[in-house]
């Protein structure tokens, strides 16, 4: 039989650079590849496994809808849909719900939806509107998302660009309100910085932010696709910093590492600028998706698995905080989310995700030296020893 990897690489695009690891089956927070070795995946899809491998309640749920009906389209009414994004806005204290696929799908309609209030409802006049985005920022691929990218590797020979945006530092709201000016419809933001590294604002950074959108008439949109539904030790990271957005920008986890499920959620208010025929996907919001969606909901209501994430931080952090010691010189710990700093003079971020690859940890390398850490949300105390362990082995491997 031809090798998978080989196969790949022969006949797939090469927009992606694998660790060398083919994954045959998983389970809860372990992967197993196709030679028989195991692994703790600490990648967890971007956080679209917050719940972990085959979930059993997640894949209950697909299995029976699998045996009713998967696809209507919007063109039909079906029984998934209504309950769907009435649980999902209870969940977020919103009044709406518009479904999508993929979270670059949800940016995309939450840009056009921002746009499309700005001039129906603010007045802003036709073809003006302008949003702030911050630097660092990570929303997708799609050409309006990059064309406001500073990642050079995302950007870079995809022009002409899309216009109307503005990028500030993040973690700035001096400079954030020196950008708005009548034309400004939005403010896109992502409460915790994943792509970059998992940076974590000032504390005092949200808050001035959703003050500045009430102030100017602004939409406040939190991108919460990485960072919500528990990712951050709490349902949404904004609500953690005590901020509630105008507009939430939803995915990964909300498909249950099973389907692509996004969602944009706000209020009737900015919603209800969406009328028929001005925005729509043959996929979104499918019966499949939505039975799954469903029961993700279902899992987040209770809060337990977000106070699990919370009681892990600490965790998490003590079990990281000595290995400071053995190469790393940067530290950010968020719920269950932590970004390592390599000293370059060691090896690329890639370099460590190799060494842990090898000691049976998957992890994921960006921005040179930097490597993400977010395992799904059921982790355990014991399993993030074992972990610690296999890093600061890998460490070790790099220093000696």
């Amino acid at each position: 039989m031809t090798n998978p990897m080989d196969l790949e690489n022969q006949y797939g695009a090469h927009n992606y650079h694998p660790l060398p690891v083919t994954i045959a089956t998983a389970e809860g927070v372990w992967v197993t590849d196709t030679e028989g070795n195991r692994y703790l995946d600490c990648l967890a899809g971007y956080s679209a496994l917050n719940f972990g491998h085959r979930h059993p309640a997640l894949i209950a749920a697909a299995t029976e809808q699998l045996g009713r009906v998967t696809l209507t389209s919007r063109a039909f009414h079906h029984d998934q849909l209504g309950p769907f994004v009435a649980e999902l806005a209870t969940l977020a204290g919103k009044e709406a719900v518009l479904p999508m696929n993929s979270g670059a799908e949800a940016v995309e309609t939450a840009l056009k939806l921002a746009r499309r209030w700005g001039y129906l409802v603010k007045g802003v006049p036709d073809g003006e509107a302008t949003i702030i985005v911050a630097d660092g920022n990570f929303h997708g691929r799609t050409i309006s998302i990059i064309s406001f990218s500073g990642d050079h590797e995302a950007h870079d020979s995809y022009g002409p660009y899309t216009p109307g945006f503005r990028s500030v530092p993040y973690g700035d709201a001096a400079a954030l309100e020196a950008a708005i000016d009548e034309t400004t419809v939005a403010v896109l933001i992502e409460p915790v910085q994943g792509e970059a590294g998992v940076i974590v604002p000032p504390a005092e950074y949200l808050p001035a932010v959703r003050d500045l959108c009430t102030k100017h008439n602004v939409l406040m949109v939190a991108d919460e696709i990485q960072s919500g539904l528990g990712r951050a030790g709490a349902t949404f990271a904004s609500g953690r910093a005590g901020v509630v957005p105008d507009v939430y920008i939803l995915g990964k986890a909300l498909g249950g590492g099973i389907m692509p499920l996004s969602a944009v959620v706000t209020d009737r208010a900015v919603m209800d600028v969406i009328t028929p025929g001005t925005h729509g996907s043959t996929f979104g919001g499918n019966p499949l998706a939505a039975a799954i969606g469903r029961a993700v909901v279902k899992l987040l209501e209770p809060g337990d698995l977000q106070a699990h994430a919370l009681a892990m931080e600490q965790e998490l952090r003590d079990r990281l905080e000595p290995l400071r010691a053995h190469g790393l010189v940067g530290l950010r710990v968020h719920g269950l989310w932590a970004g390592l700093d390599l000293d370059p003079s060691l090896g690329t971020g890639r370099d460590l995700c190799e060494k842990l690859a090898a000691n049976g940890v998957l992890a994921k390398d960006t921005h040179g030296s930097t490597i993400r850490l977010s395992p799904p949300l059921t982790i355990t105390p014991d399993e993030l020893d074992w972990l610690t362990d296999r890093l600061t082995r890998s460490l070790k491997s790099m220093t000696s």
